[in-house]
């Protein structure tokens, strides 16, 4: 049993928290200030929500002697990423009315709403409720969203997966009335007992840190599966859906100057038949609510508590709580993890549009109105929009008719145009929201990485380039939201205006890449990386992905484990 005195503070407030209700209610009502009180800062997470900061407005403040100005961002989850018409105008309005406007496509096939301020969080909330969508275990340690690769054109087998996912999400939502009580009722919660609430997987604590699942339908790893605590790659047999074959322990988040913090890929274990995947993830939360580290949250994720433990004592403990062993895995293959844009077209006849968005952001600019475009589109399409895990957007399902009128309005709006004239280096980009609000981020990411794709571009089209698939993604601070280790080229902000450089994973989502240079600034990015391009376009092998190619001509070492991410 752990000395509660060695428990991180995290820890003592959920135990306090009633389930999660804190002192929630009463922050949200002090109208003395934007902000909510500090304990509730780490409760309101678990509602789908981060207090947050307009960085670039701070010394202002501080100067007119005003407090930071506060805001939330909101997360909605949405499992396997899939929306429909109705849900995405309920966000687009919210975004409008309560938000800044935008809406934010995530890394994990979510919604974001930023800028949202306290006194509008229970409207907004309510909200999307009423387009049955909602924000519990949004962010916090829980089970978050629930990932689905997105490509139904690709498979038979996505319906089936689709519907793995959302039973998953089911099974691990947390169990507490709080957020129905604290968001949706309106009604205080009266009693001074505890509430009769139970969490019968999670407990009253939750989980050490923050957990996430992910399936994918090869060839595509869409989802960067092993990035995940638990990935799941769907088997397929005999045309039908048979199992997953399953693969525990991945995690992007590191610290700097802390090598024995690390980004690790999650190691396949098995097969598990679908009637028991469900079962099988329920094991590997309770494990991890038993056994991870409560002290330091630097260590609380699941690949810590693996290598710890060690991987076959992990499973030995997996197979007795489930009561059976686990199979041997099937084959399997993946080809790419980044989308494929264009039209498409599924067995059932059914049309699919896969569109790229610029770091996430839906939004209207001079150039290209995506927000009006979709918004347009969302109020005569019958199928769905599905989210990506690369940030990008499928609609789905598309009634052949209405090809043609959805063509003329994205056309019109300019969005056809902000996918065909793309690099193929610029459409498989990602990058988190870094600054101006993320409190972690050290420098940009999702503001900057535009501009310095705009060089990169220039040397890419130079050496023949534009249509190699070469995965760059970027992070304003080494905590991986981006999944910037899973980057052919990877950047990850280390001070305003300078990043680490990393590079050689693999094109598939199964090999983390290496440090190659620190500290560059842009113009030390560009010097770095345009010997390296024009190497690669000249002497690269056929069918040679970039992140192979730095590998075997020697620029970085393999990157084999977690554990050795940091060796030179």
């Amino acid at each position: 049993m752990t000395n509660q005195s060695q428990l991180s503070e995290v820890e003592h407030v959920k135990e306090a928290s009633n389930y999660l209700r804190g002192t929630l209610r009463e922050s949200v009502q002090n109208p003395l200030t934007g902000a909510l009180y500090p304990d509730d800062t780490h409760l309101i997470k678990f509602h789908g929500s981060y207090q947050q900061t307009d960085r670039d407005l701070d010394s202002e403040r501080k100067r007119q002697k005003l407090e930071p100005l506060y805001s939330f961002m909101i997360r909605v989850r949405v499992p396997g990423g899939v929306a429909t018409p109705a849900q995405w105008l309920r966000m687009d309005d919210l975004a409008d009315e309560y938000a800044n406007g935008t809406l934010k496509l995530t890394t994990r096939q979510t919604f974001q709403l930023h800028g949202v301020l306290k006194r509008d969080l229970q409207q907004t909330i309510q909200g999307f409720n009423a387009a049955l969508l909602d924000s519990i275990a949004g962010c916090g340690d829980v089970n978050r969203n629930v990932m689905c690769g997105a490509n139904p054109h690709e498979s038979e087998l996505h319906a089936a997966v689709y519907e793995v996912s959302k039973q998953i999400s089911a099974h691990l939502t947390p169990q507490t009335t709080a957020y129905w009580e604290l968001w949706l009722n309106g009604e205080p919660h009266l009693s001074t007992e505890p509430a009769e609430d139970t969490e019968p997987i999670y407990g009253k604590t939750y989980l050490p840190r923050k957990f996430k699942i992910a399936l994918a339908v090869p060839p595509y790893n869409d989802t960067d599966i092993f990035a995940n605590d638990i990935g799941l790659i769907a088997v397929e047999e005999n045309g039908a859906l048979a199992g997953f074959n399953v693969a525990i322990g991945g995690g992007m988040g590191m610290t700097f100057g802390m090598p024995d913090t690390y980004p690790r890929l999650a190691d396949l274990i098995g097969f598990v038949p679908t009637a028991q995947v469900v079962d099988v993830c329920e094991k590997v939360v309770t494990i991890q609510r038993d056994w991870g580290n409560r002290q330091n949250r630097k260590f609380s994720r699941l690949k810590y508590t693996i290598d710890r433990v060690g991987l076959d004592g992990f499973v030995a403990e997996l197979q007795q709580r489930l009561g059976y062993e686990i199979q041997p895995a099937r084959p399997y293959r993946f080809a790419m993890s980044s989308d494929a844009f264009g039209w498409a077209q599924s067995a059932d006849g059914r049309l699919h549009l896969t569109l790229f968005v610029e770091g996430g952001r839906v939004q209207d600019t001079a150039a290209v109105q995506l927000k009006t475009a979709l918004r347009e589109v969302a109020g005569f399409h019958t199928g769905e929009f599905r989210l990506t895990g690369n940030q990008n957007l499928v609609v789905a399902n598309i009634s052949p008719q209405h090809r043609t009128r959805i063509e003329q309005v994205l056309a019109r709006h300019g969005v056809l145009n902000a996918t065909t004239a793309r690099t193929a280096l610029r459409l498989g980009a990602l990058a988190c929201v870094a600054l101006n609000t993320c409190t972690l981020a050290f420098a940009e990411a999702e503001r900057y990485l535009p501009q310095l794709l705009d060089r990169l571009d220039a040397v890419i089209r130079a050496h023949d380039l534009a249509n190699e698939g070469i995965l760059i993604r970027m992070t304003g601070c080494p905590n991986g939201c981006a999944r910037p280790y899973l980057g052919e080229i990877g950047l990850v902000g280390k001070a305003v205006g300078r990043y680490n450089l990393y590079l050689g994973a693999s094109h598939r989502g199964e090999r983390l890449n290496k440090l190659y240079r620190e500290m560059l600034d842009e113009d030390g990015i560009i010097r770095e990386l345009t010997p390296l391009l024009a190497a690669y376009s000249q002497h690269r092998l056929p069918a040679e992905r970039f992140g192979d190619f730095v590998i075997r001509q020697g620029y970085v070492r393999a990157t084999t484990h977690g554990q050795n991410f940091h060796a030179a």
